[in-house]
């Protein structure tokens, strides 16, 4: 680590650094389940809908996105990157999707989990968890490492309809009765891979553990609407998976974001906040350069409080599913919850991205930022397509100005900190212009 990186005007989280330990553990747990050769889940993102299952059928889950980004973090994906390449998969593809292969591609190759993997590395599978959500590389992804690991490949699939296609008359029972069909497949493939049976009590309590932990997460994130805004968003990107990911027993990581939200409160109580002097409060879109977080500090220096980030990494907002007793079709409900939560406010908007766009609008409201950061990304359509879109709409609907640094989430070769820092102080000008614009407009 260099002085610059250890040199912070972030004021981190004390509670963050337990959080950030799970994600340690969750690694730690997938090695010492493959010395026991219990199963282990290569698994997509799912929110919630597969992990939850798995943790009640005793499977470990590492995720290789996640792992891209800890392999970018630890300067360990250029090899990767590298033995991709050399297999003939195109450079403009998923950088974890690149990352995972090669890192696959590099474990065949020796025989062995590679020496200098961080985090103890991705010990080999018994299933490929993937997932249809919006993704262009999911399903070819996990068919590709088919080259490199003899594990099946199970898809989980979930609607995703548009703002204006949800609200068709049936469309959410229709819906949410697909969902419910594919988990029980899902199940009962499961059932005869480990040769274990459902406990679907279980399956209800964890459930419910789940929601908690992410009730008390979202609680967490409402407190930074304050001025000073006491938690940066490097705090939520090292928070964050612990959720995402159920890194860690839910029930006891409900605890550990329960401490995050005492100490958000006392920093509340007492005017502390995330960076020494906040000059400008920003919001975040969308995955942020892993292998070069330091440049956040070096915005930290002039003032620049990141505020809140992408929809997508955190929890779904609150829903009541008290009245719900089958566990699949509440976990059905609570993983559409997410997808669709701010489908009613993008409609009563008049916004048909109601996942990807809208949710700044309300955001923006809540947490009166000055400005936003858009990180388009060469190796992720997904998170890039709707940004122009995004920038569009609150510069017209808000006077909000956008700042815009190309990157990528694991290929540091395609991000240039220094050009983005030089811009800055001319993005600053914009801020405090349209800052004083939306004064005499009324709408700060």
């Amino acid at each position: 680590m260099t002085n610059q990186e250890k040199r912070t005007s972030i004021n981190r989280l004390k509670s963050m650094y337990p959080l950030r330990a799970a994600v340690d553990g969750m690694y730690e747990k997938c090695i010492e389940t493959s010395k026991a050769e219990k199963p282990i889940a290569w698994c997509m993102v799912n929110w919630y809908i597969g992990d939850t299952i798995l943790r009640v059928m005793d499977i470990a889950a590492v995720y290789p996105e996640d792992y891209g980004a800890v392999c970018a973090a630890f300067g360990a994906a250029p090899a990767y990157l590298e033995r991709c390449e050399a297999a003939g998969f195109p450079t403009d593809l998923c950088g974890y999707a690149r990352n995972c292969i090669g890192y696959a591609a590099t474990m065949k190759d020796l025989g062995e989990i590679p020496p200098e993997a961080p985090m103890g590395g991705m010990p080999k599978p018994t299933l490929l968890l993937s997932s249809g959500y919006f993704c262009d590389a999911r399903y070819k992804w996990f068919q590709a490492l088919g080259r490199y690991l003899d594990a099946p490949v199970w898809v989980l699939e979930m609607p995703h309809p548009g703002v204006k296609e949800s609200r068709i008359e049936g469309a959410y029972e229709h819906m949410i009765g697909f969902m419910v069909e594919e988990l029980k497949e899902f199940v009962a493939f499961l059932e005869r891979l480990v040769g274990k049976k459902m406990d679907w009590d279980k399956l209800g309590e964890v459930l419910d553990d789940v929601i908690e932990m992410n009730r008390v997460w979202h609680e967490v994130n409402e407190l930074r609407k304050a001025r000073p805004c006491p938690m940066h968003s490097r705090d939520f990107w090292s928070s964050m998976p612990a959720s995402l990911y159920l890194a860690g027993d839910p029930k006891e990581t409900k605890v550990l974001y329960q401490n995050m939200y005492d100490e958000l409160k006392d920093r509340i109580d007492n005017g502390i906040g995330a960076v020494s002097e906040e000059r400008y409060r920003l919001a975040f879109s969308e995955l942020p350069p892993w292998h070069s977080l330091g440049f956040f500090n070096q915005l930290a220096d002039r003032g620049w409080n990141f505020v809140m980030e992408s929809w997508n990494y955190h929890p779904p907002k609150p829903i009541d599913l008290s009245g719900v007793s089958d566990p699949l079709e509440r976990l059905a409900r609570y993983t559409y919850q997410h997808f669709t939560g701010y489908f009613q406010g993008a409609w009563e908007a008049g916004e048909d991205m109601g996942y990807f766009a809208y949710p700044y609008l309300e955001w923006s409201r809540d947490y009166q930022f000055d400005g936003l950061l858009l990180h388009p990304l060469l190796t992720c359509r997904t998170a890039t397509t709707h940004l122009l879109l995004l920038q569009d709409m609150l510069m017209k609907r808000l006077k909000i100005p956008s700042f815009i640094v190309e990157g990528d989430i694991v290929d540091l070769e395609l991000f240039d900190p220094s050009d983005a820092l030089n811009k800055a102080e001319a993005f600053e000008e914009s801020m405090d212009y349209y800052k004083g614009l939306r004064k005499e407009e009324g709408l700060e």
